[in-house]
């Protein structure tokens, strides 16, 4: 008899299938005034779990499949601040293993009902650490490798290779933006967080046209209203995050994500999550510098989630 996955495959296309490859959307209405500028966002809400991190997520996931790490009872555990758990559990759902998560308890009300509609089992931690306590309990908890397999997203080289190469599935963030473009991109934005998007596709891109102006973008304070992103000068640096690799760093303010956000809403008919509007006001900052100066541009941002997960924030009230 045919298993699950099996029976998946030959009625249609399979939960994986459906990762990546994700669309280019132009912006050309917020750069209306920037002729020779063409900005286009990565639609990563496009994934089957909402965000950028089911790459991550899968390829973690199928690595540890393959190598015998999980499955038989063993809990997938790891720390999250929402988007790479809510993959994981949708994952561990599909394909029948069982997820734990450290999780801090102040992340949206969506993200909580979301993990909870997967059947995840969720472990809260103290808000006012962060996403660094999350990772401090999953490190505790993962002493017990019984239970457990730690998939540590923070530190795990599959994270950022989902970006480089791909996996079974697609062949990765950075060959679909170069095929997209036709080789035409110039610059490449996206923010930290475990670092594994800027990581994996800036190598790959650098690979293909080492010209490509790589920018990463992170907030400006430790204390600030971007769900997963870090401070690197302040926070747990996430071993796989290889500082030598941006062109360029920006420090992007909170109260501007915001106003991106509600922007986007309302000029492009996008609703976008805080980190990627923090991603495009980087890429906005770039567009205005590069026409300042007289040049030609195309300027890929990644889009990493959509609004659904932050409506109930005050913010769009505002």
């Amino acid at each position: 008899m045919a298993t699950s996955i099996e029976t998946q495959q030959m009625l249609g296309t399979t939960l994986a299938d459906r990762i990546g490859n994700t669309p280019l959307v132009r912006l050309d209405r917020l750069t209306a005034e920037l002729p020779g500028i063409t900005m286009l966002g990565k639609a990563e809400w496009m994934n089957p779990g909402g965000s950028v991190k089911d790459r991550a997520a899968s390829g973690i996931v199928g690595a540890a499949l393959e190598r015998g790490l999980l499955g038989g009872g063993k809990h997938l555990l790891d720390a999250t601040s929402g988007n790479t758990g809510i993959a994981y559990a949708m994952l561990g759902a599909a394909w029948g293993f069982p997820v734990t998560l450290c999780v801090p308890s102040n992340v949206s009300p969506e993200r909580k009902r979301i993990l909870g509609a997967y059947g995840a089992n969720v472990m809260w931690t103290d808000p006012a650490d962060g996403s660094d306590g999350a990772i401090r309990k999953a490190r505790e908890l993962a002493k017990d490798t019984k239970s457990y397999f730690y998939a540590d997203q923070y530190g795990n080289d599959e994270n950022w290779r989902a970006h480089y190469r791909g996996t079974a599935n697609n062949p990765g963030t950075a060959n679909e933006i170069w095929k997209q473009t036709d080789g035409q991109v110039t610059h490449f934005v996206a923010g930290l967080g475990t670092s594994g998007t800027f990581v994996g596709t800036t190598r790959r891109l650098k690979e293909l046209n080492p010209c490509i102006q790589c920018v990463s973008m992170q907030p400006d304070s430790p204390f600030n209203g971007f769900e997963g992103l870090k401070h690197m000068a302040t926070a747990i640096v996430p071993p796989i995050y290889d500082p030598g690799l941006a062109d360029r760093d920006i420090a992007m303010e909170t109260e501007a994500a915001y106003a991106m956000a509600k922007r986007l809403g309302r000029i492009e008919g996008l609703l976008v999550g805080v980190s990627a509007a923090g991603a495009t006001a980087a890429g906005l900052r770039i567009a205005e510098e590069e026409h300042a100066q007289g040049r030609e541009a195309v300027i890929v941002v990644i889009l990493c989630d959509g609004a659904e997960k932050y409506l109930s924030e005050r913010f769009w009230e505002e």
